[in-house]
């Protein structure tokens, strides 16, 4: 009986093995392949749960799964991401067909759901090279056309209402992510740390809810393979209800992170490269959708640079276990302390511009 390998091994070489032919009788099962021998092979991209392109005959699907062992609470919730992309069916935002979500261990070990595997383009680099000034500006086009859309999804209308706590949001990710970082904590970063102290005390009054993606960004979004427009936005792990400004902020910390640092635009000639200014980009955005935040950007870009700090670090520390899913978490879990080191450079820039 042949056996499937998640992405990366532990130290005695194995890791979350699972029997192909088990899954196998249970996709005929479901009803979901109907012949032609099952091949699997691993799919690189993302740092949290293994993701597989599953081939029977003509059919190419996606298995999506929780990685076995002790996990951190709440972490790895691949239910909620079919739970989201179900509810996100018939939106305007473009998600995968889905065919089943199992939490059935005996199949692959851990709970798991069966996608469309969609064929596109996915772009890391976010200077989209070799593409002209009218081509990048129409990605980033579409990019801000996604965001906008999700965010303004009723969450009541697609039965997601329960998918989080209204209310309260900064507070409650501040929280989590402190938490997370002291948990799992491989280095003292003294600009976490000083974020962890000042962002709690200094959120914006006001509050807003819609549904939030929590990682959105250009390599979360599959792309058409020749046109400009998205077929798939993915990796729903971090989706809740949530403040819609924080979510779209979180997708602007490009224009503050170096592109020598890590998949950002910062220091790019933006202009040459057709690509728009945050202020453009966030005017876009605004326009759309009706919502305001201008005031407290900084705040924003403070609170996410400290929360993405912290989403590294929980990286590196699985990369210390030997239970990270990339072989590149290591090196990803290195960026936290710059991150953090530019969160609190705007932390400072938000407090010394409302004295």
């Amino acid at each position: 009986m042949s056996e499937v390998q998640t992405q990366s091994a532990g130290a005695d070489g194995t890791y979350g093995q699972f029997k192909l032919e088990v899954l196998e009788d249970w996709l005929r099962t479901q009803g979901i392949v109907e012949r032609g021998a099952l091949s699997c092979q691993p799919l690189t991209g993302g740092q949290s749960n293994p993701t597989f392109l599953l081939t029977s005959g003509a059919q190419q699907l996606v298995l999506r799964k929780k990685p076995p062992g002790v996990l951190m609470a709440s972490a790895h919730a691949v239910d909620r991401e079919y739970r989201v992309m179900n509810a996100l069916q018939n939106s305007d935002v473009p998600v995968p067909k889905l065919f089943a979500f199992s939490d059935d261990i005996e199949v692959v070990g851990t709970p798991f759901y069966i996608m469309e595997f969609l064929k596109g383009r996915v772009i890391v680099d976010q200077s989209l090279p070799g593409m002209s000034q009218a081509e990048r500006g129409a990605v980033y086009d579409e990019m801000n056309r996604v965001i906008a859309a999700l965010h303004q999804v009723d969450p009541n209308a697609v039965g997601l209402e329960t998918f989080g706590k209204p209310g309260n949001y900064f507070q409650r990710q501040i929280a989590r992510w402190s938490r997370q970082y002291l948990e799992a904590n491989t280095e003292n970063i003294e600009s976490l740390h000083a974020l962890i102290e000042w962002l709690p005390q200094n959120i914006p009054e006001g509050d807003q809810t819609s549904i939030v993606h929590g990682d959105y960004r250009l390599d979360n979004l599959v792309l058409h393979p020749t046109e400009p427009h998205a077929i798939g936005l993915l990796d729903w792990e971090l989706a809740t209800l949530g403040h819609p400004m924080a979510d779209f902020a979180y997708h602007c910390m490009s224009w503050h992170i170096p592109a020598t640092l890590w998949r950002g635009i910062a220091g790019l000639n933006l202009a040459a490269l057709g690509i728009p200014s945050e202020s453009d980009y966030v005017k876009r955005y605004t326009a759309a959708t009706g919502f305001k935040g201008e005031e407290h950007w900084d705040f924003y870009i403070a609170y996410n640079l400290f929360r993405m700090a912290a989403i590294l670090q929980g990286i590196a520390k699985r990369a210390e276990d030997g239970t990270s899913s990339a072989p590149d978490a290591k090196e990803t879990g290195s960026k936290a302390r710059p991150l953090a080191d530019i969160g609190w450079k705007y932390a400072q820039r938000y407090a010394s511009a409302r004295r």
